[in-house]
């Protein structure tokens, strides 16, 4: 849920740590490629989800008597064993979760990303700030996600164009 409701890599997301929080604003700091940070908002669904994993019966369960390693203790995501969750460890939960729902082989964190930033875009985001919001550091690397789908250009096109009526 927070993949795809913020647009964080994977790698983003299993290097949060307690401090990179904010629950009270709904946002997220990140550090992306070459250690850039950004500020990214976190959407209703991934705030409840967050704030369901750091309650009862989600974080506080995992975490271990003593840490492994230091900086584990400030993880936001640890694994069954208590420490950091890790880059692979992020791939297995989601390779199990979409199996068990039919998504076998077609589910990984970039998907997640991918489906943020397309669907930001199908529903009127400005290019730019979806730029911002994924850490791109260029646009035209952005720009791969208003490819869009034939459906979506008509739809598009019938609301906006005073002549889009078919020919009858």
């Amino acid at each position: 849920e927070v993949l795809y409701g913020t647009g964080l890599r994977v790698s983003e997301l299993v290097g949060l740590s307690m401090g990179d929080l904010d629950l009270d604003d709904a946002l997220i700091r990140a550090y992306g490629k070459g250690a850039k940070e950004r500020i990214v908002p976190v959407g209703n669904h991934a705030l409840r989800a967050l704030v369901a994993w750091l309650g009862p019966g989600g974080r506080p369960d995992v975490v271990p008597a003593q840490w492994a390693r230091r900086g584990d203790a400030e993880a936001v995501f640890l694994n069954a064993r208590g420490g950091r969750l890790s880059r692979q460890g992020a791939w297995d939960v989601l390779r199990r979760h979409g199996a068990r729902v039919g998504l076998e082989g077609r589910l990984s964190p970039h998907v997640l990303r991918d489906s943020c930033a397309t669907h930001m875009l199908d529903h009127g985001a400005d290019i730019r700030a979806v730029q911002e919001l994924l850490g791109h550091a260029s646009i035209s690397t952005t720009q791969v996600y208003t490819l869009v789908s034939t459906e979506r250009l008509w739809e598009v096109y019938r609301s906006a164009h005073p002549r889009a009526q078919r020919w009858q």
